[in-house]
C-alpha cells in the first residue's frame, strides 16, 4: 500500500485574505493543517532605519504609514517618545484632541477590519456598512489636517492647529442632485465638533445594525465560534495585546492600567470575551466601537467648554504661525530652521506607548543629543500577532485559516516595517 505524505501547499500572496503581502506554505493532511509557515518582509521598508537618518519632526508622517488604518494612534506614540525626551508636556486641549482622534481611528480601524473580515468569510454586506459610516469619519481626519489618510496632525508639543469651526460642504453637481447635497451637508453647517457630535449620537444605531446582520447569524457562528481558541495563559505567553488579549478574558488596556494623555479622566469600559475564539475577539471589538463612541463624547463635551492652546509656546519645538511669518523675519527663520534642521533632542532614551486599536503599539527611542535619533525601535502588535499563527491554525481546516487572518486584524506596513 502506498505511504500517505502530508503535502504542502502556498496561501497567498495572491489570496485576497492574504493582504497581497503574506506568504503562507501550509503543511496539510488532506483538508487539516498540521503547520503554518508565515513568509513576511514583501512590504519591507526600511523605516526604523530611514527614521534615524532624519530630524525627528520629518520622521511622524511616516508612523501614518506603518498600520496604514490606525494612523493617528501611530503617530501619537512616536511624538509621546520624543516629549519625553524633550521634556515638555502638551496643553490639556491638545490633549484631549489627541483622545478624541485616537478614539476615531480605534472606530475607523475596527470599522475597516469589519467589513473586510465579514467580505473574507462571505458576509459581504458588512463591508458597504462599515464604508458608509467610515467616510464621515475620514471627512473628520481631512478637516484638521488636509487629508484623509497620512495626517501628520500629531507634532511635539501638541497638534498641528486646533479643530475648524466650518466643515467641508459636498458640492451640487451633475453627479449629485440639490435634494441630496442637501441631505449629506445637513449635519456640516456648523463646526468640526457639532459634526463628530451629531455622528456620536447617530452610530450606536449603526453598531445595532452590525450586530443585527452578524451576532446572532448561524453562518457567522458556524465560521468563527470555536476556531481559533487562545487560553489566557497562552495569550500572556504569546505577547498579545489590544483585542487579541481582551478577547481570551485578560483585561488588560494601557488606557486603564497606564493612562496617557487625557484618558485618566475618561469613563468606559473596557470589554473582555470569555472563550478566546475569532467569535469573541468580534464581540470585543464590536463592543470597542461603542466605547469609543462613548469616549469622544466626553471629548466633545470637554472641548466645546475649556478653550485653550493646542501647542506649547516654544518655537524652538513648534513652528510659529503663518501670520507671524509674514511681518516677523524671526519666525520666519525660525520656520526654515525647524523644518529642515529640525531640533537636538538631549541624550537619553524613551519608550512611548499606547493603545493603539490592534494593541499596544510602543516606540523606543534613544538619542545621543543630535537632531535625529541614535535608534529608533517600534513594538508594532500585528508583528507579535502573526507569530501565532502556525499555533492557532493548526489542526483546522483549509477553510479556516481565512477566519484566523481576520480575527488577528494584521496590517503588514506595521508587521514588515
Amino acid at each position: 500500500m502506498a505511504e500517505i505524505r502530508n503535502f504542502t501547499m502556498n496561501f497567498g500572496p495572491q489570496h485576497p485574505a492574504a493582504h497581497g503581502v503574506l506568504r503562507l506554505v501550509l503543511e496539510m493532511d488532506g483538508e487539516v493543517i498540521q503547520k503554518a509557515d508565515p513568509h513576511i518582509g514583501l512590504l519591507h521598508r526600511g523605516t526604523e532605519k530611514l527614521a534615524e537618518s532624519k530630524p525627528y519632526n520629518q520622521s511622524i508622517g511616516y508612523m501614518d504609514r506603518l498600520d496604514y488604518v490606525s494612523m493617528m494612534c501611530s503617530e501619537h506614540a512616536y511624538v509621546m517618545a520624543i516629549e519625553r525626551l524633550l521634556g515638555i508636556t502638551p496643553p490639556p486641549r491638545a490633549q484631549y484632541i489627541r483622545v478624541m482622534f485616537d478614539e476615531i481611528t480605534r472606530i475607523l480601524n475596527h470599522l475597516i477590519w469589519l467589513g473586510a473580515h465579514g467580505l473574507d468569510i462571505g458576509a459581504m454586506t458588512m463591508f458597504l456598512y462599515c464604508f458608509r459610516e467610515r467616510e464621515d469619519l475620514m471627512d473628520c481626519y481631512e478637516a484638521v489636517s488636509g487629508t484623509r489618510m497620512h495626517a501628520t496632525y500629531y507634532r511635539p508639543g501638541g497638534v498641528h492647529r486646533d479643530l475648524p469651526l466650518e466643515m467641508p460642504r459636498y458640492q451640487e453637481s451633475r453627479f449629485r442632485s440639490k435634494k441630496d447635497t442637501a441631505r449629506l451637508n445637513e449635519a456640516r453647517s456648523g463646526s468640526l465638533l457639532d459634526f463628530i457630535e451629531d455622528f456620536t449620537d447617530r452610530f450606536p444605531a449603526c453598531v445595532d445594525e452590525y450586530e443585527t446582520l452578524l451576532t446572532d447569524n448561524r453562518i457567522w457562528k458556524q465560521r468563527t465560534v470555536n476556531i481559533g481558541v487562545v487560553s489566557p495563559e497562552r495569550a500572556v505567553a504569546l505577547g498579545f495585546t489590544g483585542p487579541m488579549l481582551r478577547g481570551s478574558g485578560v483585561e488588560w488596556d494601557l488606557r486603564k492600567k497606564q493612562p496617557y494623555a487625557a484618558y485618566g479622566a475618561m469613563d468606559f469600559d473596557i470589554p473582555v470575551g470569555v472563550n478566546g475564539d475569532c467569535y469573541d475577539r468580534y464581540l470585543v471589538r464590536v463592543e470597542e466601537l461603542r466605547q469609543s463612541n462613548r469616549i469622544i463624547r466626553q471629548c466633545v463635551k470637554w472641548l466645546r467648554e475649556n478653550p485653550g492652546p493646542v501647542s506649547v509656546d516654544n518655537h524652538k519645538v513648534v513652528p510659529p504661525r503663518r501670520v507671524e511669518m509674514k511681518g516677523d523675519m524671526e519666525s520666519l527663520i525660525h520656520h526654515f530652521k525647524l523644518y529642515t534642521e529640525g531640533y537636538c533632542v538631549p541624550e537619553g532614551e524613551a519608550y512611548a506607548a499606547v493603545e493603539a486599536p490592534k494593541g499596544e503599539f510602543g516606540c523606543y527611542i534613544v538619542s545621543d543629543g543630535a537632531n535625529k535619533p541614535y535608534r529608533v525601535k517600534l513594538r508594532a502588535p500585528s508583528f507579535v500577532h502573526m507569530g501565532a499563527l502556525n499555533e492557532m491554525v493548526r489542526g483546522h481546516m483549509l477553510a479556516d485559516v481565512v477566519a484566523m487572518i481576520g480575527t488577528i486584524d494584521v496590517v503588514f506596513g506595521e508587521v514588515d516595517r
